[in-house]
């Protein structure tokens, strides 16, 4: 008998699911910036499921349950799994578990089914494929079948060992985990975000895997990522037999490999329920966070018989832990500006424990997000924590209202300096247009020291807090006023360190024009967009005087980047802290030779350049070394690339440059180019227009 077809409603909310949930995997697995909690997407994956299971014909190849995780990212190659890497099915009911148990004894009559219990680790999947012991490459999910080659990046794990050891090492292993950063790790990342006014990573996942995109290695190597093992694709070879779970956990341990430090076994559905409360227990005291609890069968041969469905293990399940929620009191809204002037809306709250800590602050996001909750002053509020680590307001007791609450409105100007402010056109953020204001002066000076600016060593963030503090510097100018006599009476000082300081600065006066351009913080306008400018313009009044138009017709610039820049050089405060830093003596370009002397002129002029491998210093510190010398880097070859740069563990690029013919030079070879021992490549044929590939972005334009 057939099943008549969906009616139109069943069909229009199918599509609405399928849209809605595809929106939500992207900003999840591309965007690493989820939007809606697990338990609410968790819900609407449901939802379309049940529709499909009760109308066969809504259910369409490309719907969301029946695919796994997202799409590989377009930046990295890819790596085809050697066994699928399959999702689980999730639960946050105890009786869907109970009901999962009594399935699998039913499949398996007569038999005890032993099954084991581990965290649910709220990570990156990440799959590592081992031969003879040697670490060959390792991959995201992707979309199940394929993900991204990010082995470079992996190698940069601590806890991912480059060789397995110990007896039993299978010949080809492929080994199934998750990439997770540590709590403590993750708080340190998010502060030194905030100290540099970067968007906060909502929780330890989003960082994990906005880490992984990072395309240089190098900025994966600066933040303490792990892994812990959890499963396996393919095993062969090698002698190792193995029947069970614990057995390839046991395996797994002794060639060198992280499994999670507490696991539980069980017999029975009771067993399986106790194992999860007590994972519940003690979970926050983990150095990772956990989301849930995986139940594996434990037999390998039970598991055979068990089988699969088209995106999931019949043999496990996933427990998800419900977020935990406390009401409180709303006693005030303040706001906070960051340093590229964002006035973000933050709920002061009568201290209340979640999860562990006490909460006092959560943020509020935005106007938007306040309306849309209808928050008020007052208000009794449910508080969550976003990934059990950011704090946020979930939802408003209305209920209890009693009418002394207060409708929160954002202020017409900013509440620090009180000049003017203004929403971005394109968004929802608000702005204060002052450079000069003082709740910004102290994030943005941190920027404007920055090793990837101004490179002024020794005004860091603790030095940046105590002259903010002491009032010593209300505005970046201002540090070139600072002497040394009243320095060396600040904490932790002396004349020495004073000495230094001052010098510092000093010497700052001196760097490129881009440096400083990028150092001024301008919204959007990130390192190789200030290259271009004065690539385009020379000087910073050809910047000043130049036509909108032409500042978007620039390269790397664009219509956004464009807007933003010619209304930074509009704005009279702006410009009176030009006018002080001009005064100062810092190089506004005309006697910077080197971004604007003829192409011939420079020692690694009209050479292209790809960085791989492992060097003496940061990638982005020899990409910048490469192009005040005139040179051009790309994250890519091609047949137009004049030098592979290759430090230790080059890679799969190395054998690329041999097969292309680009010239390989160690950094040994680098140094002695740079001396002029080592000739250019030949020019490319006359007439023949070589396009300049896209710039390798460095640390501080990074998108994490």
């Amino acid at each position: 008998m057939s099943t008549p077809p969906a009616p139109d409603p069943a069909r229009q909310r199918a599509e609405a699911l399928r849209l809605e949930i595809a929106g939500h995997n992207h900003r999840y697995y591309q965007d690493a910036a989820p939007t809606i909690t697990d338990q609410e997407y968790d819900a609407l994956y449901r939802e379309l499921a049940d529709l499909e299971a009760a109308h066969p014909d809504l259910l369409t190849p490309d719907s969301p349950t029946q695919r796994v995780g997202g799409a590989p990212l377009e930046e990295f190659t890819q790596i085809r799994h050697r066994v699928p890497m399959l999702s689980l099915d999730n639960t946050y009911s105890e009786e869907e578990v109970v009901e999962f148990y009594r399935r699998v004894q039913k499949s398996l009559p007569g038999r005890e089914v032993p099954v084991i219990i581990e965290p649910k680790v709220d990570g990156v999947a990440v799959s590592l494929f081992y031969e003879k012991g040697a670490l060959q490459y390792a991959a995201t999910r992707g979309d199940g079948v394929q993900g991204d080659d990010i082995t470079q990046n992996a190698r940069t794990i601590k806890t991912i060992p480059r060789r397995l050891h110990g007896d039993g090492v299978p010949d080809e292993l492929e080994v199934r985990g998750e990439v997770y950063l540590p709590k403590s790790g993750f708080s340190k990342l998010n502060e030194s975000r905030a100290a540099e006014g970067k968007p906060l990573f909502a929780n330890p996942r989003n960082a994990a895997a906005g880490s992984l995109k990072q395309l240089d290695p190098a900025i994966v190597a600066r933040r303490p990522l792990a892994f812990v093992a959890h499963s396996f694709g393919l095993m062969e070879g090698g002698g190792a037999t193995l029947h069970s779970q614990s057995e390839m956990f046991a395996l797994l341990t002794k060639c060198g490999l992280r499994i999670s430090e507490k696991l539980w076994t069980a017999a029975d559905a009771e067993g399986i329920l106790r194992a999860i409360r007590e994972l519940d227990a003690v979970r926050h005291g983990f150095e990772y966070e956990t989301d849930g609890a995986v139940v594996k069968v434990d037999g390998f041969a039970q598991r055979q018989r068990l089988g699969l469905t088209s995106k999931s293990p019949r043999w496990a399940m996933a427990y998800k832990y419900a977020a935990e929620r406390a009401e409180t009191k709303l006693l005030d809204i303040q706001i906070q500006i960051g340093r590229t002037g964002v006035l973000t809306p933050v709920a002061i709250l009568e201290p209340v424990p979640v999860s562990g800590t006490t909460v006092a602050r959560a943020t509020l996001h935005n106007a938007e997000e306040i309306a849309r909750k209808d928050i008020r002053v007052g208000d009794t509020v449910a508080i969550e924590k976003a990934g059990e680590i950011i704090p946020a307001v979930v939802l408003v007791r209305t209920d209890l209202r009693d009418g002394s609450e207060r409708v929160f409105h954002m202020p017409t100007a900013c509440p620090s300096c009180g000049g003017p402010v203004e929403q971005d056109p394109d968004g929802v953020a608000i702005r204060c247009q002052n450079i000069a204001c003082p709740a910004q002066v102290r994030r943005r000076l941190q920027h404007f020291a920055s090793r990837g600016a101004m490179d002024i060593e020794g005004l860091g963030e603790a030095m940046v807090e105590q002259l903010v503090g002491k009032g010593l510097v209300g505005s970046i100018p201002d540090i070139y006023g600072l002497q040394a006599a009243p320095l060396a009476l600040l904490e932790r000082m002396g004349e020495k360190s004073a000495a230094n300081l001052v010098a510092g600065i000093a010497a700052s006066k001196d760097r490129p024009l881009w440096k400083l351009l990028f150092g001024l913080g301008i919204l959007h306008l990130g390192a190789s967009g200030a290259r271009a400018l004065v690539a385009q313009f020379k000087t910073m009044d050809g910047i000043l005087t130049a036509p909108l138009d032409q500042i978007e017709r620039a390269r790397d610039i664009g219509k956004v980047v464009g807007l933003s820049v010619h209304e930074f050089f509009t704005n009279p405060a702006n410009l009176e802290s030009l006018a002080r830093l001009r005064a100062a003596g810092l190089n506004f370009g005309e006697r910077d030779p080197a971004p604007v002397r003829a192409a011939g002129g420079l020692p690694l002029a009209d050479t292209r350049w790809v960085i791989t491998g492992t060097l003496s210093q940061p990638r982005e510190e020899i990409a910048e070394l490469i192009q005040e010398k005139g040179g051009k880097v790309s994250g890519s070859l091609s047949n137009k690339t004049s030098y592979l740069l290759a430090g230790e563990e080059a890679g799969s690029k190395l054998a690329k440059a041999q097969t292309l013919g680009v010239r390989v030079l160690t950094e040994a070879d680098f140094r002695a180019l740079l001396g002029g021992s080592v000739p250019p490549p030949e020019a490319p044929a006359a007439g023949k227009k070589t396009p300049p590939p896209a710039e390798m972005e460095l640390p501080l334009d990074e998108q994490g």
